[in-house]
């Protein structure tokens, strides 16, 4: 427990100086011997500490019951509550009832969400995910780490917890403090080294790419005049040949080193990540370090090289209990499980226990367990049990919807979907002199316009899917669902909009199903065909 103030004393001696005389010299100077001592002493201390951090991980992966036991009784030591003796899990579950967090986070309704853990709490397992996420990324993509290698595209960061030193000591290109993204981009752009880039979530990257494209001209103008550096002519032409050439492995035209890229899950992130991954970002592979939810980091990602999304559930805080799912229902089973009782195979909702108002919370999230590492389950997020259409009893979820949706689109030709919303007839009050159905808004690209035909094939791919679904439509109880096509920066308007909320979470989880007639309006206007 030493290591951990010897670090920062360390850090605090040595690299404040540093730092100091790196201000004396000017921007040109940056991979001077000065700039790669401090670098490498950083990235040394970084290192030192994921060790440390690797090896109490370890340790409490190989004894999952009696770590999550401590995890247990820190949590209820330190809750706001009184007549908070019991210590044992049975007890612990017959005295808090399960509690159900807001479903969505546009949710607006009197049911409230999860109250946020106190930084102090989520501080210790943010910094472990981001400390074993750095070093994981380095080893599995050697040369992405070096001086000046990554950039930062968006104002969020993929990493969940800021480091103990200043930001700009492991030499990211775009980390300074800027309230606006556009300079990110441009010192991103005038960078044609670059091995990785960070989003705060897929989304947010897609935003950035499409936003490229439509203002790309100007991004090349101002790079060409100096804005902000010296006139880099020669890298503005590079810039407007490579978005002639189309989205399709632009960035890898733009800078010709990228690996990696690098992003935080936080729900509804899929369709972003495949419409990067075969568009703009084609040939690269993506990164999440962490899994995220309003209550913290739930899963850390230890191996970059595999698939995307797969996450070990640590056995500390915060305290994670697993309620079984069942199939074709939303009901709870009769009992939580703790980490090690979790089946391979199996999906799970994921419950958490909030330190400081001790509330066990229900998040909606569900995740099937697909590995295990040491006693603990390695988990792949499947989809959000809020996120489900019903107008009547039908229960379309998030991830029936999607699939649906995916097949369809697939038969419109030449289309690659984007990002989707969907809204129950009801909301927009478009049910008059027809049956309930749903409002579907896509944002596609490669297709201006949407036929009949191409319309009514999503709702023949949800029949195909859904039964009961299909059994309804026959009966003429629920209407053919209505697809809109909506323009650029629909879904971006839509997250402003999701953003203002007070209560709007952080990462910020993109909804599917949009309960609230103001926000169902923001893709409502946008509509173009």
């Amino acid at each position: 427990m030493l290591l951990w103030p010897l670090l920062l004393l360390l850090l605090l001696l040595l690299l404040p100086t540093l730092a100091l005389l790196m201000q004396q010299r000017s921007q040109d100077a940056r991979l001077s011997w000065l700039a790669g001592l401090q670098h490498r002493v950083a990235w040394g201390a970084l290192v030192w500490a994921a060790t440390w951090q690797r090896w109490r991980l370890e340790q409490s992966t190989l004894h999952v019951h009696e770590s999550q036991q401590q995890a247990l009784r820190w949590c209820l030591q330190g809750a706001q509550r009184p007549h908070c003796s019991f210590t044992d899990i049975s007890t612990f579950r017959n005295h808090l009832p399960l509690t159900k967090a807001s479903q969505t986070q546009e949710e607006e309704s009197g049911e409230q969400p999860l109250p946020p853990t106190s930084n102090q709490d989520l501080g210790e397992a943010s910094l472990q995910a981001t400390m074993l996420g750095l070093v994981a990324l380095n080893k599995a993509y050697p040369e992405v780490l070096a001086q000046g290698g990554t950039a930062r595209l968006t104002l969020t960061s993929p990493w969940p917890q800021p480091l103990p030193w200043p930001g700009n000591t492991l030499d990211r290109v775009g980390t300074h403090g800027t309230k606006d993204p556009r300079p990110l981009l441009l010192d991103a752009l005038r960078s044609p080294g670059l091995r990785a880039l960070e989003a705060g979530t897929a989304v947010e990257l897609l935003d950035v790419f499409l936003g490229l494209e439509a203002d790309g001209e100007e991004l090349a103008g101002a790079i060409a005049a100096g804005n902000p550096g010296a006139p880099l002519p020669e890298r503005a032409a590079e810039l407007r040949e490579a978005l002639e050439q189309g989205p399709r492995g632009l960035a890898l035209r733009l800078w010709p080193k990228l690996q990696v890229v690098v992003t935080l899950d936080a729900g509804g992130q899929a369709e972003a990540v495949a419409a990067l991954g075969a568009l703009w970002c084609q040939g690269l592979a993506f990164f999440s370090p962490a899994y995220a939810a309003s209550g913290g980091v739930l899963g850390l990602n230890l191996q970059p090289e595999q698939p995307y999304g797969l996450y070990l559930l640590p056995p500390g805080a915060p305290f994670i209990e697993l309620l079984p799912v069942k199939e074709g229902t939303q009901e709870e089973a009769a009992s939580t499980l703790l980490l090690t009782e979790a089946q391979q195979g199996k999906e799970y909702e994921l419950v958490l226990t909030d330190h400081t108002s001790l509330t066990r919370c229900r998040l909606g999230d569900v995740v099937r367990v697909v590995g295990v590492y040491n006693q603990c389950p390695v988990v792949r997020f499947i989809y959000r049990l809020g996120q489900t259409l019903s107008v009547r009893g039908e229960d379309i979820g998030e991830d029936l919807f999607s699939e649906a949706l995916g097949r369809a689109v697939g038969q419109w030709p030449g289309a690659k979907l984007l990002d989707h919303g969907c809204v129950e007839s009801s909301i927009l009050d478009s049910s008059a002199g027809s049956a309930p159905h749903y409002e579907v808004f896509v944002a596609l690209r490669g297709l201006r316009n949407l036929s009949e035909e191409n319309r009514d094939k999503l709702d023949h791919c949800l029949q195909e899917a859904s039964p009961r679904y299909k059994s309804l439509r026959f009966w003429g109880s629920v209407g053919p669902a209505r697809v809109h096509l909506v323009g650029q920066g629909a879904f971006r308007a839509l997250r402003a909009a999701l953003a203002a909320c007070p209560s709007s979470p952080f990462p910020p989880a993109m909804p599917r199903v949009l309960r609230h007639r103001h926000l169902a309006q923001c893709l409502q206007e946008r509509v173009v065909s």
